[in-house]
């Protein structure tokens, strides 16, 4: 009689694994660098309004998110290190253009360069992670990846925030595109991967053939798009926030920092709150999120009911500084009770069988997030708190003046903070939404 002895768990790992997450490290900051800034740049660099530059940041963000579908099944045939070659190679090219081409098309053809070469990265990475580990160490490996992508998220807009300030925005793409540098010879000297064959790549046409059959399933669409109003607040950080900030506090205040309280939060609670719901059913986790995400929008809302700086233990800070980190926190939290129980409720939602094709595209969510999102975004600037280069001169200059202590906002900013209200709205429907969708299909299980 024969037995099998489980495999221990283990934090070792091969160096393929090592090398990749390095690589990924340095595309995150690349990436999140140049996106948190990427609707300024839109404004004072490609001079677009502030609704044009919400569609274009916006078709950026989401088509980041759509494409790694055609791009996994391509590095599947390529081979994992021609992949993040080719990958890399595109970034520093594209972020590099936008540092130097400022005309319209020009920069529109850097940003699909940048969109092809970071939808190679994510399906390659992650399926390195998963060649590198096995079931039993496969949590741990996709648990460094989560924070591999957190630490090179925080430093990209870390590191940004100053050159922008100090060099302008457009000088912003040259550090992602030297990001992207490094990891192009990280991989070019470092990451030699164990090729595994694969009985039958997957084809263009059977991954569009398995979103057109996830996509039509009405009961799982219907829970995407309704996560989606979460992300699109959540998106904010990105979309609406920094032009909000600078132009409601300042050229020297750093949104980019402020954004950078949300993988803070989650980094420090995402395990406890973890623990905390692992006994819940996931939609009892899901309705904290979808909960607490308007509650974020409604305390970035009420900066002007407070009057002049703010003491926050012995230091004096902005209305907005303090409302913007209260809110992005509160953001955080609702992220670390949605994330852990999202793709536990999604696959419940998948025929049997098939739960696997449906996870696979659990995160279109977000593409249809961004895509709103920033579009939202871009409409209610342009109505509360507009570009102040498309305002008359006498306005601008009391807009300067205020800035600078010296007066009162203008009355075209008199409501900016209406802009938070809407994005509360948006979070309050898509609670009540994902109330509705519960108590229905708790009432029709699927067939």
């Amino acid at each position: 009689m024969t037995t099998t002895t489980a495999t221990r768990p283990t934090w070792r790992f091969p160096r393929a694994f090592w090398t990749a997450n390095l690589a990924e490290l340095f595309e995150r900051a690349a990436y999140y660098g140049t996106f948190i800034a990427l609707r300024t740049y839109l404004l004072r660099v490609v001079h677009l309004s502030d609704v044009e530059a919400g569609w274009i940041a916006g078709l950026f963000g989401a088509l980041i998110y759509l494409f790694p579908f055609i791009s996994g099944a391509l590095a599947d045939r390529l081979g994992f290190r021609h992949s993040l070659m080719l990958a890399f190679g595109l970034l520093a090219l594209g972020y590099g253009a936008l540092g130097v081409v400022h005309d319209y098309w020009p920069v529109m053809g850097a940003l699909l360069l940048v969109v092809l070469g970071g939808s190679f990265v994510k399906p390659v990475i992650t399926g390195t992670a998963m060649k590198s580990s096995d079931e039993s160490s496969r949590a741990r490996a996709f648990s460094l990846f989560y924070m591999i992508v957190n630490i090179g998220s925080f430093t990209g807009k870390t590191i940004v925030a100053p050159i922008r300030i100090q060099m302008g925005v457009q000088n912003v793409p040259f550090f992602s595109a030297a990001a992207a540098f490094v990891g192009f010879l990280i991989v070019a000297f470092l990451f030699f991967p164990k090729e595994e064959t694969v009985a039958k790549p997957r084809s263009i046409g059977e991954t569009f053939k398995g979103m057109l059959t996830v996509m039509s399933n009405l009961r799982f669409t219907s829970l995407i798009l309704i996560t989606a109003g979460f992300w699109a607040i959540q998106g904010q950080l990105y979309a609406s926030m920094p032009d909000y900030v600078i132009r409601m506090a300042g050229e020297t205040y750093k949104p980019e920092w402020y954004a950078n309280v949300n993988p803070l939060v989650v980094v420090m609670f995402v395990v406890l709150i973890t623990q905390l719901v692992r006994t819940w059913k996931p939609e009892a986790s899901i309705l904290v999120a979808m909960t607490l995400i308007p509650l974020s929008s409604l305390a970035m809302a009420l900066s002007p009911m407070l009057h002049g700086n703010v003491n926050v233990f012995g230091a004096m800070v902005h209305p907005i500084t303090l409302m913007m980190v209260v809110g992005i926190a509160i953001q955080g939290l609702a992220e670390c009770f949605l994330s852990p129980k999202y793709l536990e409720f999604a696959s419940k939602q998948a025929p049997a069988g098939r739960e696997g094709l449906y996870l696979g595209y659990a995160h279109m969510n977000t593409f249809f997030a961004w895509l709103f999102g920033f579009v939202f975004a871009g409409y209610m600037l342009k109505a509360f708190c507009p570009d102040p280069s498309t305002l008359p001169a006498d306005v601008q200059a009391q807009h300067a003046a205020a800035l600078a202590g010296a007066g009162p906002m203008p009355a075209a900013y008199a409501h900016a903070h209406y802009l938070w209200y809407a994005f509360a709205g948006v979070g309050a429907l898509s609670l009540i939404a994902m109330l509705v969708f519960i108590a229905v299909t708790n009432r029709r299980p699927a067939r």
